[in-house]
């Protein structure tokens, strides 16, 4: 791409928005040229704004250090320096949907991390490997806001990433119920153990909304389009309990599936080794090469060793074996604030630039 893509980021001093700033630095199509917070960053510049609230491993891009924070709620400001942002706000449901919704009737397109529009019918909610064909929804969203190039477009839960696709590979075999435990990394939740000493050496057997949200997305993603909305699938029963662990990064599953269709192992991890997408075929620039890994050891998968599999956008998948309950059990694993938030928005907006959905102004 010739000329880079103007991106915002909204929420960009938080934990997510971080992530952003991070997996843009030199990205092929996008070039950060406006970061916005709350009113209490603005005019700030974005180095100021963070302080020592720095949480990557990586050094802040000092491409960014200088760029002077602008106030997130002041949409017309922002959305004229950009052709389309990334959200990532740290704000009640119903202020993001509002403020998200704003920008898009300000004919900018916004890819969010947030969860509040993930059930407005006509917004689509994708993994672009799982579900592009939902971005056909967009026409129908536009027409209700009145827009000709904004819209809102989300990525789905952290939780879901490390299961959701391997189920998607086993389509075929028509998986019927499923029970799943998560154990979730800390910066789930926009914390580092500085932050959260009191997670170290510890286990919380609750994450607010986590649960619902692990039991329902999956069937959005799985659902169609009818009549302009998004209907979602019936199938698999999925019921879930999510634990936050004393871990930085990484999201784990213990899965449980029963089939229509009794599969052998072999038939399972051949499915799930060669399954792939769209940002595959198009050679998007985040996307993994191989979108899942299937690994034979009895320890495996590992946070420590396996988390940043195809740098974080891929899903490590172990333990396969049949169950005396269910029909098969298996243990996934997917990176939270990478393919499970950021850079999981980012391959959404490659695949919508790609797509023509996103383009410059």
């Amino acid at each position: 791409m010739e000329n880079k893509l103007r991106v915002g980021v909204l929420g960009a001093t938080g934990m997510v928005g971080q992530r952003f700033i991070s997996l843009l630095e030199n990205h092929p199509w996008y070039q950060v040229v406006t970061v916005a917070a709350s009113p209490r960053s603005a005019g700030k510049t974005y180095e100021e704004a963070v302080g020592n609230r720095w949480k990557m491993d990586t050094p802040m891009p000092e491409a960014v250090k200088k760029l002077t924070v602008m106030n997130v709620n002041e949409v017309e400001q922002v959305a004229a320096n950009v052709d389309f942002v990334f959200s990532a706000v740290d704000m009640t449901k119903d202020e993001i949907k509002a403020i998200e919704e704003a920008y898009a009737k300000a004919e900018t397109p916004v890819v969010s991390n947030n969860s509040a529009h993930r059930w407005t019918p006509d917004v689509p909610m994708v993994i672009p490997e799982i579900n592009p064909e939902h971005f056909n929804v967009i026409e129908f969203q536009r027409k209700r806001l009145g827009t000709m190039r904004g819209f809102i477009a989300v990525k789905p839960n952290c939780s879901i990433q490390s299961y959701a696709p391997v189920l998607t590979a086993w389509k075929e075999f028509e998986p019927y119920e499923v029970a799943a435990t998560t154990y979730q990394a800390i910066s789930g939740a926009g914390k580092t153990f500085q932050d959260w000493p009191e997670m170290e050496g510890n286990i919380i057997p609750y994450i607010g909304g986590e649960e619902e949200k692990s039991e329902q997305e999956p069937l959005r993603i799985w659902g169609e389009i009818k009549g302009g909305v998004i209907e979602k699938a019936s199938e698999p029963v999925i019921t879930c309990q999510c634990i936050r662990v004393p871990v930085l990064n990484g999201h784990t599953a213990a899965v449980f599936v029963k089939f229509r269709k009794k599969p052998t192992k072999e038939e399972l991890i051949g499915r799930l080794v060669k399954f792939k997408g769209l940002p595959q075929e198009l050679s998007l620039p985040s996307a993994p090469k191989q979108f899942m890994q299937y690994m034979e050891e009895d320890n495996r998968p590992q946070v420590a060793l396996d988390v940043d599999f195809g740098n974080g956008m891929g899903i490590t998948v172990g333990r396969l074996r049949e169950d005396t309950v269910y029909d098969y059990k298996f243990v996934g694993l997917s990176h939270n604030t990478v393919r499970g938030a950021a850079g999981g928005a980012v391959l959404c907006a490659e695949l919508l630039t790609a797509q023509g959905y996103i383009q410059a102004r």
